[in-house]
């Protein structure tokens, strides 16, 4: 079927369906000159007509080609992007990094198996996995994947609640369930390129999530640190802080383990770090001195309770891990059936939320800190692999981990192989020293936690600047520690999110519009204004552009006009004044886009606002008292209405859509409804609605559908209108560049013809003496070059060697939609024009060239 054929049949079922095609655009059937082209962009500037954008390009932007999925495929493999140009160089640095992480992931991975309320072996398969897996899909070289404090914790509230329901159902197996359904969804939304949904969740959100849950596992491991039983240390942080108080007196020795390992950690960073403030020099050594702080402590406290307990194996003195099976003993496929999804279906968004958040806002930081960007999707396909992989050896869900991912960067981490390495020392551990795990004492890993946990609590300067930004977010910052802390982890995440997103949305659906002004403004170079150097007719445009409204002119040569808030709500300097644009005539900018939510905001302010400042154009519109609307039934009998003759009538209208990227139906059928209302009460004369700064194609055709852009005219005549129309110029040998490039070589040209001259006509002998025959050569010389010149100037004015250098123009925006401007001074200026125009009923052309 061809174009022409297809157009017919598209036209006929049309028509069938009485869709009216061109309903908002009254000059589809007229001529070419009624569409608003000026003489000068016909004659002297090339026709360029917009096209719209058609539904079958939407499609072709949107869905893949055959390059973009290659290209899909290839980067759900970053590391094929940099491990052929692997080195040496970058080994060393893995190597050392690898290490580093090792020696605190295997303690660390132990003690939070123990928040999960599993054995410390998961914790070692855990950490096994995630730094193993990770480093095939990681976009980030810092992260070091694993068990974390509050994934454990709501692991472990898991595991509780189903041994206390379903007993037969052994704990790690439902952790291995978890992860399998928590790391199904995150690789579908990765997969999905869906990881701009973590977006939504904002820095405070985050920051209270990690604070309040910090605050609760430290009060729940002080109980175990004291060696206090009894009661539940699960419970919300403020029953533990209570209980823990009332069972003081049941401290046992545990407390000397614990309480002591807490305080040597502490004071091990602290000697590190004052030693690498006093030598610089040496930082470097005293951070992987203090690296080491999580190691040292628990080998100590092994020894210690391996003298204490090696004669006591079956009746220890305090509380010790016992025994650890050496290898992956629970290697096996992960059962998942109904019956286990049940039992923790209810805590499984919660899960997911924990696992996206902590590791995308992780990473993103640390991508900052060290001059790269990750992936976000990416980076929730590399998380949900190693949560679907991980539970085959025993693991559970794993994320990734801020004390550990800052250890690695500082260690100087080259590239996400790291994690092989020390996947390589966590294999070693789980092989090697399970008897030495043995002997490790309860109190010693409590206080790994506390102190790991530490550093998750937002510092009050933090908490200082966040007021200094947005005060409001500094309520949602505490409201959810409190939740976090007066009921538990779920819900302090589920507050902060929905007050986020509440926040966002009341921003958007309570946007303030802006009316904005003309200001006069100079540029001052050093000590002086630069108001200098005008040429001598530059006076006279500047008054001409002064009177037509915008005109905009180089800084360095005069003043320029700029648009502020007419109420200085942008904090510019209240004393200066701001002008209105023009009698009847407004301007007003929408500040967060213009849809949906907040597009009757938007309108009903903007209408009020006009309605205050202007006058109706026909004040006898109601004759009769009956003729008024219910709604504006004017004075009381005997009174009458205010005098409003001093006000302008409404005129016309720009629209600033510098902050608009798209629209929608609701927000352009508003739109509509202001239109017609305003076009009510402007009646006889017709609103003019210009609308500038348009970003975004599909924006204009939705506008153009609902009959903006083209001139507003009454019913009964059609009359010319007088655009203003933005033109350029062009590339190409006739652009400004090309003929300033031209006129350069022509006068290097000159500059070496002359020189050369010069250096002929004074030619002399060896002696110094002109002898007859050296004068006879210097005047035939001379004769030469002076017919050289002759000729050279003859050429120079002659046309046929001549460049001519003409500037060739083109309109910027569409001859077809006029009301369509490029920046808002084109749009006054158009506007202005329109409205003397219509004044003095002489018609105009004008033109504005940028």
């Amino acid at each position: 079927m061809s174009s022409s054929t297809s157009t017919k049949f598209w036209q006929g079922v049309a028509k069938f369906l009485r869709i009216k095609v061109h309903e908002r655009d009254p000059y589809y059937n007229s001529g070419s000159t009624t569409r608003g082209e000026s003489t000068y962009s016909v004659d002297t500037a090339d026709t360029y007509v917009e096209g719209e954008p058609t539904t079958l390009e939407w499609f072709q932007e949107t869905l893949p080609n055959g390059q973009s999925l290659l290209r899909y495929a290839h980067n759900l493999f970053p590391f094929t992007h940099w491990i052929t140009r692997y080195n040496l160089q970058w080994l060393i640095g893995d190597l050392v990094a690898g290490l580093t992480v090792g020696f605190v992931v295997v303690p660390q991975g132990m003690a939070y198996a123990k928040l999960a309320a599993l054995p410390v072996q998961f914790g070692l398969y855990s950490s096994f996995m995630g730094v193993l897996i990770y480093w095939f899909f990681a976009t980030s070289k810092d992260i070091t994947i694993g068990p974390v404090a509050v994934m454990s914790t709501l692991v472990g509230k898991i595991v509780l609640k189903a041994q206390k329901t379903n007993p037969d159902i052994p704990g790690h197996v439902v952790a291995s369930a978890l992860a399998i359904v928590a790391g199904a969804i995150i690789v579908f939304i990765g997969l999905a390129r869906c990881g701009w949904i973590v977006e939504f969740i904002s820095l405070t959100a985050i920051s209270a999530f990690m604070t309040g849950s910090a605050i609760n596992i430290a009060v729940g491991q002080v109980p175990n640190l004291m060696g206090i039983k009894g009661f539940d240390t699960r419970a919300s942080t403020y029953k533990v802080v209570i209980n823990t108080l009332k069972h003081l007196p049941d401290t046992k020795l545990d407390a000397a383990l614990g309480l002591t390992a807490l305080f040597l950690l502490y004071a091990y960073r602290y000697i590190c770090t004052s030693l690498a403030r006093r030598k610089p020099d040496r930082a470097k050594l005293f951070f992987f001195i203090s690296t080491l702080r999580t190691a040292f402590v628990i080998l100590l406290y092994t020894l210690v309770s391996w003298l204490a307990n090696r004669h006591h194996r079956k009746n220890p003195k305090f509380g010790i891990v016992l025994t650890v099976p050496r290898g992956f003993q629970n290697a096996a496929v992960p059962t998942l059936n109904r019956d286990i999804v049940k039992l923790f279906i209810n805590e499984l968004p919660a899960s997911v939320i924990v696992l996206l958040i902590e590791h995308i806002a992780i990473s993103k930081s640390f991508g900052r800190i060290n001059n790269y960007t990750i992936d976000p999707s990416q980076e929730l396909v590399a998380i949900g692999v190693t949560n679907l992989l991980g539970p085959f050896l025993g693991a559970y869900p794993a994320t990734g981990s801020f004390s550990r991912t800052a250890i690695k960067s500082k260690a100087g981490v080259r590239t996400p192989f790291a994690g092989v390495i020390t996947a390589l020392l966590v294999l070693l551990a789980i092989y090697a020293l399970p008897a030495v795990f043995f002997y490790i004492p309860n109190a010693a890993l409590s206080a790994v936690i506390i102190h790991a946990v530490g550093d998750l609590i937002t510092p009050p300067n933090t908490v200082y600047q966040f007021w200094r930004v947005a005060p409001f977010e500094v309520v949602i910052f505490f409201a959810g520690v409190f939740v976090t802390i007066f009921t538990n982890i779920e819900n302090g995440v589920y507050v902060t999110i929905c007050l986020s997103v509440a926040v966002l949305l009341f921003r958007v659906v309570k946007a303030n519009g802006r009316f904005l002004g003309k200001v006069k403004i100079h540029s001052v170079i050093g000590d002086h204004v630069s108001d200098t150097g005008r040429s001598p007719n530059q006076g006279q445009e500047l008054g001409t552009l002064q009177k037509t409204g915008a005109g905009n002119v180089d800084p360095d040569t005069g003043f320029r006009n700029i648009f502020l808030p007419i109420n200085h709500n942008d904090g510019s300097n209240p004393h200066i004044d701001i002008v209105a644009p023009y009698p009847g005539i407004f301007i007003y900018r929408f500040s967060e886009g213009f849809n949906y939510p907040n597009a009757n905001h938007y309108l009903d302010q903007m209408v009020s606002t006009i309605f205050q400042q202007t006058r109706r154009t026909n004040p006898d519109s109601y004759p009769r008292l009956g003729d008024r609307p219910w709604n504006n039934p004017g004075p009381r009998r005997g009174r009458r209405d205010p005098d409003r003759s001093h006000l302008p009538t409404l005129k016309a209208i720009i629209l600033d859509f510098s902050s608009v990227n798209n629209v929608d139906v609701t927000s352009i059928q508003n739109l509509i409804d202001v239109r017609n209302q305003l076009d009510r009460y402007a009646a006889p004369d017709a609103v003019q609605w210009h609308v500038a700064c348009i970003n975004n194609r599909w924006t204009k055709r939705a506008l153009a559908s609902a009959g903006f852009g083209y001139p507003t005219l009454p019913v009964e005549e059609v009359q010319r209108w007088k655009p203003i129309f933005s033109v350029a110029e062009i590339g190409g040998s006739s652009s400004a560049a090309a003929a300033a490039e031209h006129e350069e070589n022509r006068n290097v040209h000159r500059r070496h013809s002359s020189l050369d001259v010069e250096k002929s006509g004074r030619t002399t002998s060896a002696n110094g003496h002109q002898t007859d025959q050296i004068h006879r050569r210097g005047e035939t010389s001379r004769g030469d070059d002076d017919k050289r010149l002759d000729l050279q100037r003859e050429l120079s004015k002659s046309k046929a060697y001549t460049q001519v250098e003409e500037k060739k123009l083109a309109v910027v925006h569409g001859l077809n939609r006029p009301l369509f401007h490029i920046d808002l001074t084109s749009a006054l200026q158009s506007a202005i024009a329109n409205v003397e125009g219509s004044l003095t009923g002489v018609v105009t052309k004008g033109v504005r060239t940028d």
